[in-house]
């Protein structure tokens, strides 16, 4: 006599349903706990940012000097100590001389186009009621919509907001001697972690593998891995980026000099520092350097024409010659993905610390996922 089937209480229908529920309540608990485990870094970060910027300036100095540290202990056979010290010693030239020579004119600069920035303002009003005032009527009449006005006034409003948040350390800085001291104090703490960050040799990452016996070897095999491209990741980033975005802010301040672009100096170094963020340099360049050079005494299509004609070159001298010679193979992240990255850890985090961490912190989760692409969905040989 043929077995019994033993009754189930659960249809199949019911069961895949049930199981589909199951599915979904998994993924939301663990979405709910990144969501929680996240408020609550953020939380923690934003309470000791005092504490934690210092090290990520720290970190990022570090991470570019230490191979001129090494340099200077294979070339000229120093220790490491003073190695060290001999990098502090030429650092300290350097800042006197930029503060004798390149400093007094930079400020006299800010200070003159902060003053002068009124004026740019009411000048280019001026030409624009006189040669486009079908326009201003057009902005006027909109501008007189409540609707319209409502909309103008809460994008002022969240504009006013958000530079309050991205600079906490300057806000608290400002709010008083207790806090100015408090700022005070942790830029000067930045030399002191620097120093013994530097005292430490950055060992090779083959090293970490036979340091964790007590994991299998696909495991170490991953840690390695994972290890090698973050490094690689960030080391491409704070090292090449900050040093063509330096070397073109003295670019583009020589040109921007030698074609009579008044502040050229200042502007210049500015718009070559903003372009460690990926187009950011660029838009805030043209945006500024065009309508001064169009507006300035002396200026007109022709001194726009030079401001475009520096700006293309230092440009193409950063694409064919900086990017690589000094990126090399390592192309790091995206540049949409740095935007982004930055953006959203400053939002995050609230503030500048944010945005010192968002690309190591993009880093980690870019890294994770080539490893996961690498194991899970490469295709087989």
């Amino acid at each position: 006599m043929p077995a019994e089937t033993p009754p189930t209480f659960f249809s199949a229908t019911q069961r895949r349903l049930i199981g589909g529920t199951l599915l979904l309540l998994s993924v939301g608990a663990a979405v709910a706990a990144v969501m929680l485990a996240f408020i609550v870094l953020s939380r923690f970060v934003g309470y000791f940012s005092g504490v934690l910027w210092p090290l990520a300036v720290a970190g990022v100095l570090a991470l570019i000097l230490r191979p001129i540290v090494g340099l200077f202990e294979k070339r000229l056979r120093l220790r490491r100590p003073a190695a060290v010290v001999l990098l502090y010693g030429i650092f300290l030239l350097l800042a006197a001389a930029t503060l004798i020579i390149v400093l007094p004119p930079a400020v006299d600069q800010l200070l003159d186009f902060a003053a002068y920035a009124p004026s740019l303002w009411t000048s280019g009003t001026a030409y624009v009621e006189q040669h486009y005032p079908q326009w201003v009527a057009l902005v006027q009449r909109e501008l007189d919509n409540p609707t319209v006005h409502e909309i103008a006034e809460g994008l002022i409003a969240e504009l006013k907001t958000m530079l309050s948040h991205s600079f906490p350390s300057l806000r608290a800085a400002g709010g008083g001697v207790l806090g100015l001291f408090t700022f005070g104090t942790h830029v000067a703490i930045v030399p002191v972690y620097l120093f013994f960050f530097l005292l430490a040799r950055g060992g090779s990452l083959q090293k970490v593998g036979p340091n964790l016996p007590f994991l299998s070897p696909g495991v170490r095999t991953d840690i390695v891995f994972l290890l090698r491209e973050f490094v690689g990741i960030v080391e491409s980033f704070f090292r090449g980026q900050i040093l063509i975005g330096l070397i073109m802010g003295v670019l583009l301040a020589a040109g921007f000099t030698l074609i009579g672009l008044k502040f050229g100096l200042i502007i210049g170094l500015v718009v070559g520092i903003l372009n460690i963020v990926p187009y950011l340099g660029s838009i805030v360049g043209l945006a500024v350097t065009l309508p001064l050079a169009f507006l300035q005494p002396a200026g007109g299509w022709r001194l726009v024409g030079l401001v475009l004609l520096v700006k293309i070159f230092v440009q193409a001298v950063e694409g064919w010659v900086l990017t690589p010679k000094i990126m090399g193979q390592r192309t790091g992240l995206h540049p949409v993905t740095i935007i982004v990255a930055i953006f959203f850890w400053g939002t995050a985090f609230n503030g500048v610390l944010g945005m010192l961490f968002a690309i190591p912190l993009t880093a980690f989760f870019v890294t994770v996922w080539r490893l996961a692409k690498r194991k899970y969905f490469s295709a087989p040989a």
